[in-house]
């Protein structure tokens, strides 16, 4: 059976040591990206120079308090007041805070959610019934799951994470309690095709023809190419391969031209995790960049075979389709705008291989995450 491998190459070892020089510990980073903490520090050993930093410990010391101290205020999740405060009494902000309490200090909370601190402790005194204690626990694990998921959660996927950990409560009062906390899915419209400029297809088959059914991994990929714009760079252009099994991009480049050379390198970022199986096809548009002599030829000496999208229909490519849908409606639309290039590639690094692939639940996986999914087909 076809498997998948455990490698890394130099960008994402760049990356993950960008975000470690930003902030994040060693741990936190092993944690979110299913990396051994020791791999880390020997990429750390490898990559970072022997200087001299020109700072005494306690200057270093203070400057990390200073940080952390900053890095609290900001990562409050200031969308429980853009949905709670405006909307409900001041009970429900300190429900909010009372949530919370475990990740952010109760201070900085109030400060930044605009609550009487002194309140929030008489509130707090104040003995709840049993049914205003559930429901503030429930509230809590909802609003959890709601905010770590970037908000795109909607009743049915919190209630199959909340029965799946072992809560006894109905896909309805789930409804209710997210209606009275405010707190809403974001949605996607429905993809509508627009006009698309490709070369002649002639010769070249549409073998996938919209059968996304597979039984294990590395049977059917699809590929494509999406733009995303920078203030300072204009529009790039993220490209990215799928496995139609286990919704996990499993390659992806990230550059400032459309070129073939960039869809072959997310071939060879693909080829780094995954064993190819003996039919595995590969399906994509007919854009330049697929079908130029180089690309063709990878494939071929790969032995993968090359499916095809007919002209105006991108509904024969709906897995990926639908994966840049949910990239745009879930980082790239909520970002507003990326300064630069380099904070594009960070904020994408960080969607796909940190929430994407490992959060993301999916109900055409039966709930679960792309990695989990990838998990069972290896055990199978």
């Amino acid at each position: 059976m076809a498997k998948a491998n455990k490698k890394f190459d130099e960008d994402f070892k760049k990356t993950i040591l960008d975000l470690n020089q930003s902030g994040q510990s060693v741990e936190e980073l092993a944690e979110q990206y299913g990396i051994a903490t020791q791999t880390i520090y020997r990429w750390k050993k490898l990559h970072t120079k022997n200087e001299a930093t020109g700072m005494t410990e306690a200057e270093i010391l203070a400057m990390k308090k200073e940080m952390a101290r900053m890095q609290e205020e900001n990562t409050i999740p200031k969308k429980g007041f853009n949905h709670i405060r405006s909307k409900v009494k001041m009970s429900d902000v300190f429900e909010f805070i009372q949530s919370n309490v475990h990740d952010h200090d109760v201070k900085q909370m109030c400060t930044v959610l605009e609550a009487p601190k002194s309140s929030y402790y008489d509130w707090k005194k104040k003995k709840p019934s049993k049914r205003q204690s559930e429901n503030k626990r429930l509230n809590r694990l909802i609003s959890g799951i709601y905010f770590e998921n970037k908000g795109i959660y909607g009743a049915p996927k919190i209630h199959k994470i909340l029965v799946g950990r072992g809560e006894s409560l109905s896909l309805k009062k789930v409804q209710i309690l997210m209606r009275k906390l405010g707190l809403r899915s974001v949605t996607l419209k429905k993809y509508k095709p627009g006009k698309q400029v490709k070369v002649k297809s002639e010769g070249r088959k549409n073998l996938l023809n919209q059968d996304f059914t597979t039984t294990s991994i590395n049977q059917k990929w699809v590929t494509d190419i999406t733009y995303i714009h920078i203030l300072k760079d204009g529009w790039t252009y993220l490209s990215t391969i799928q496995d139609l099994h286990t919704k996990k991009v499993i390659g992806w480049k990230f550059g400032k031209q459309m070129t073939k050379e960039l869809v072959i390198e997310t071939l060879d970022h693909a080829l780094l995790h995954q064993t190819p199986s003996e039919n595995l096809i590969i399906h994509s548009d007919l854009g330049s960049q697929y079908t130029s002599e180089a690309y063709e030829a990878k494939l071929n000496e790969l032995n993968i075979r090359h499916s095809f999208s007919r002209k105006g229909c991108p509904y024969d490519n709906a897995g990926i389709e639908s994966f840049h849908a949910s990239l745009k409606k879930e980082e790239v639309y909520p970002s507003k705008a990326y300064e630069n290039f380099e904070a594009a590639h960070l904020a994408l690094f960080q969607y796909i291989e940190g929430f994407y692939n490992r959060k993301r639940i999916h109900s055409s996986i039966n709930y679960l995450t792309p990695n989990q999914m990838e998990e069972l087909a290896l055990q199978a």
